[in-house]
């Protein structure tokens, strides 16, 4: 049973930092790449960041380049997405996901792709 589970979310002010974990079982992690999405109230699940399964490729929304990064360490199982200069905008559940494709395909921002999803994580931001 492949099982994501998101941690470290909260409370933080505009212009603060936050680092997401998404830990992964279940599946071989290291053979797929990653993403973050999120999903603020009444609004669609939007793309954030993914990472590819080496961890050599990355790409991002234009709303957190350059704010937010993404990483994973595939001896852990684990996926980060380290956020900084947060916006109250930013103010979503923040979910982790698995792509569903092979080993090397280019990352994607469609949901459509990713089959595996945690359970999410609130991160609220205060201006």
């Amino acid at each position: 049973q492949v099982q994501l589970v998101e941690s470290g979310g909260g409370l933080a002010q505009a212009g603060g930092s936050l680092r997401l974990s998404c830990a992964v079982s279940g599946r071989a992690f290291s053979l797929y790449n990653m993403a973050w999405f999120r999903q603020a109230p009444g609004k669609e699940r939007e793309f954030v960041a993914a990472i590819s399964w080496a961890g050599r490729s990355t790409y991002y929304a234009d709303s957190v380049k350059g704010r937010f990064t993404i990483s994973r360490d595939n001896a852990k199982a684990t996926v980060y997405l380290q956020m900084s200069t947060l916006k109250p905008e930013d103010t979503a559940v923040y979910h982790c996901a698995t792509d569903s494709r092979y080993t090397g395909a280019t990352l994607s921002v469609k949901s459509s792709d990713y089959n595996y999803w945690g359970q999410g994580t609130q991160v609220t931001v205060s201006s």
